[in-house]
């Protein structure tokens, strides 16, 4: 009696589950049917010598395209096997058990042919989950999976929201305890199931244009604009850019530009184009530049500036120091000088600008860079110093001599202040070569640095050691020897 009414419940409220539509897309179902095991105590699916056993269900489904609906399939029901005694026999216990099953189901179905066929025939496959009751000879709540879960059906359109729904299930289990025997194979079971779908909402005028969905071939159509017959936004100007949103509705124009026209084809429309004539960018408002100073020609008093010259709004090169000459070719921007000097100026007038003069305030020459001649005196004695700077023996340690001499040429130095100075130092070619070298520039380094402990800047003395590379005496006699070991001073600006 207990099955009889499950199965009758599930015929009464059936399947709410019609593959539902695009204007639908949410819809509930109610299932009933018959179960039937295939398993060591069963028989083979669709056998028929075996007692019913119903269960009904529900589920909830989503439209997901014209193919395929995804639906959540929940059922409680009975599930068991009966042994069909032979005549004059008694039924086997051995083959007997009843359990209760509640089970939850996930599947994705393809639906082969689209909502527009009354006829709807299908495929489904999923997984689920089975929960056993404590019921009969289960003695415990179990649970385990349905991997794979799969079958097939037929919906048929009763009306747009009603069908009637066929189906077959196959539930494979993931164990072999459902009938308290264990063998080789998993055991698995079928619904034969057979209901009423009905589809949740209802076609209506999505955007409140007045034009029903259905017919409505544009179905997004912002609230309060003027639609026609089709649904679509009024376009009084036929350029393809709805009035609503066209910024120039009563003149065909381009989407691009919002409905405006564009005479002379560069990308502004001729409403926001100061030049609507003359192809521009938008940087200028659609204006030309033929310099590239970034001034429209419409506004630029020197349209021949050259390239990268920084101009101002006028669109001429820039002259900082207003001497004639633009900053850019100007070697001093910020101070006004003579043409000849490229804009810087000359303190002294000596014809070297301050930029390159070494004495910018004293008259020098331009082959001294600005200074002024040294004198002849101090020339002779720098010479006369070089021949009185001695060392020690095989050392670069000056001797003590030398230092009055040194101190000599301080003061020289310091008062012609642009002077630079080589010290060159030289030596015989007793020894290794390698020895000599490094000693004759220790010698330089030595000099370098008394000089620059008396006050001498050291960006203005250079110490090079040449050994014995550029003798001027002749090495195989002694006097010759002594002519190479030296130091020579040379003096620069």
């Amino acid at each position: 009696m207990k099955k009889t009414i499950l199965l009758c419940a599930g015929l009464l409220i059936a399947c709410f589950t019609k593959s539902q539509t695009q204007d639908r897309k949410w819809n509930i179902g109610f299932h009933g049917g018959l179960t039937q095991f295939n398993g060591e105590r069963g028989h083979n699916f669709y056998a028929m010598d075996q007692a019913a056993y119903g269960f009904a269900g529900f589920s909830i489904s989503r439209y997901l395209g014209r193919h395929f609906d995804a639906s959540l399939f929940l059922t409680r029901g009975e599930l068991g096997n009966v042994d069909q005694p032979t005549q004059g026999s008694l039924p086997n216990p051995n083959n007997y058990f009843l359990i209760r099953l509640n089970t939850a189901n996930l599947v994705l179905r393809y639906n082969i042919l689209s909502d527009r066929y009354i006829l709807r025939p299908y495929l489904y496959a999923g997984a689920g989950v089975i929960m056993t009751e404590k019921y009969q000879s289960v003695k415990n709540e179990r649970y385990n999976y349905a991997l794979p879960s799969f079958g097939g059906g037929l919906n048929i359109r009763i009306s747009p929201v009603v069908s009637l729904q066929l189906q077959e299930s196959f539930m494979y289990t993931t164990t072999d305890d459902m009938s308290g025997f264990l063998d080789a194979d998993n055991d698995s079971y079928l619904y034969h199931t057979v209901g009423l779908t009905f589809n949740l909402g209802k076609k209506k005028d999505q955007d409140k244009d007045g034009v029903a969905d259905r017919n409505d071939n544009c179905p997004n159509t912002p609230a309060g604009v003027m639609v026609d017959k089709n649904g679509c936004p009024l376009d009084k100007d036929f350029d393809g850019v709805a009035d609503y949103i066209d910024d120039c509705p009563a003149v065909a124009g381009t989407a691009a530009l919002k409905g405006c026209p564009d005479k002379d084809g560069d990308g502004i429309a001729d409403k926001d184009d100061r030049c609507p004539d003359i192809a521009g960018t938008v940087a200028l408002k659609g204006c030309a530049d033929a310099d590239k100073d970034g001034v429209a020609d419409l506004d630029d008093k020197c349209p021949d500036t050259k390239a990268g010259y920084i101009v101002d709004a006028t669109g001429c090169a820039i002259d900082t120091d207003k001497d004639g000459l633009v900053d850019e070719e100007d070697l001093c921007p910020t101070a006004t000088g003579p043409l000849a000097l490229k804009g810087c100026p000359d303190s002294d007038g000596d014809g070297v600008s301050d930029l390159n003069d070494r004495c910018p305030n004293v008259k020098g020459t331009i082959e001294n860079k600005g200074c002024p001649e040294m004198a002849k005196a101090d020339i002779q004695k720098i010479t006369l110093i070089a021949s009185k700077i001695f060392f020690e023996t095989n050392s670069a340690k000056l001797k003590a001599i030398s230092n009055a001499q040194l101190d000599g040429l301080v003061d020289i130095l310091k008062r012609n202040d642009a002077v630079n100075l080589t010290i060159e130092g030289y030596t015989d070619n007793v020894g290794d070569d390698a020895y000599n070298m490094k000693l004759s520039q220790e010698r330089t380094e030595s000099v370098k640095q008394y000089l620059e402990s008396k006050g001498v800047s050291g960006t203005r003395l250079t110490a090079v050691g040449y050994g014995e590379t550029r003798p001027i005496g002749d090495n195989t006699k002694a006097t010759g020897r002594s002519q190479n070991r030296r130091v020579e001073l040379k003096t620069a600006f």
